[in-house]
């Protein structure tokens, strides 16, 4: 079993509770907040807040929410709040009481939710299944979305962060990677939202542009990993698993990347998180990244984030001769 599974809990009790209410089958990963997360003051403000939000929201419907785990994961709330920020009409009874019945809600009203807000599935930090099985984190996610875009006066506390660990079982046991990950804004870092907000005119307002600065990405990436014996030729697939932008990092910042301390040929999706954890790490760590990255969106082939994350070493590198 990986040492960092069993460094996320403070007593070995903790991991024996842990692993009875968290089944893991074969194949399946989790994502989920660490126990060390659970003091975070920030993050119960943040709760304690979404709580009172719904319950002002939903006062005339006489709706009560306590737990944003143990009454959310049903639909029957989400639906409300959708239907009185929203006026949206949903094809779906209130009341559903069987799982399947659940499951087909949900599907319903996160499927309204994106395209309510535009989104992508790539963007989109919750599923019916994490949503079904009452997971915080993506409940947390999936709140401040919506409160976002049909309230976006509410004064939510910035920069609530929290550290989770993904858990996959795979043939070969169990495979872990720690994040830090951020549930509202990072406020601190205007200057970087400011650059991210130039790969949004990019994307939305200047396609036919696109393209040309895909390839002045690739042709910079190229100039420096063909020495490696390697050609680029697509951002959104190449870079999901790390290997080429940890080379990448390693040739321009003159680091020797030791081969146990990444994957060269990752064969699950926590080993590509492993990788771009420690890419991103990297890139911090020299003062090149001063904005919040989910690792989770390079692994899922977010275009955006990825040239976001080339735009920082092609500034600094562009000049850098062969």
């Amino acid at each position: 079993m990986d040492p960092d599974f069993l460094n996320m809990f403070t007593q070995p009790a903790a991991l024996n509770e842990f692993l009875a209410e968290n089944v893991i089958a074969q194949g399946e990963r989790k994502k989920l907040i660490k126990p060390t997360s659970s003091n975070n003051a920030k993050l119960e403000e943040l709760k304690l807040l979404l709580i009172d939000w719904i319950n002002t929201t939903l006062k005339e419907e006489h709706i009560v929410v306590k737990s944003l785990e143990e009454d959310l994961y049903d639909g029957l709330v989400l639906h409300h709040l959708l239907e009185n920020l929203g006026s949206l009409k949903l094809d779906v009874d209130k009341l559903a009481l069987t799982e399947k019945k659940q499951r087909q809600k949900l599907s319903v009203i996160l499927e309204a939710v994106a395209k309510c807000l535009q989104l992508e599935e790539s963007q989109m930090k919750w599923s019916v299944e994490s949503i079904l099985t009452k997971d915080l984190l993506s409940t947390l996610h999936l709140l401040v979305a919506i409160a976002k875009h049909f309230q976006p006066t509410l004064a939510m506390p910035p920069n609530v962060q929290v550290e989770t660990i993904t858990i996959e079982n795979t043939s070969r046991g169990l495979k872990t990677a720690s994040a830090v990950e951020y549930i509202t804004e990072n406020k601190e870092n205007l200057e970087a939202q400011t650059k991210d907000d130039a790969f949004d005119e990019l994307f939305s307002r200047a396609p036919d542009k696109l393209h040309a600065v895909k390839k002045v990405f690739l042709q910079f990436v190229n100039q420096h990993v063909a020495k490696l014996g390697l050609n680029v030729k697509d951002i959104k697939s190449q870079f999901a698993d790390g290997v080429i932008l940890l080379l990448l990092i390693g040739q321009l910042e003159g680091y020797f990347l030791n081969l146990k301390d990444f994957f060269l040929t990752p064969a699950s999706t926590t080993e590509m998180l492993h990788n771009v954890n420690l890419a991103l790490d990297l890139l911090t760590d020299g003062g090149l990244l001063n904005f919040s990255v989910n690792s989770e969106d390079i692994v899922n082939g977010d275009t955006k984030t990825i040239m976001r994350i080339l735009y920082c070493l092609y500034s600094k590198y562009k000049t850098k001769e062969t």
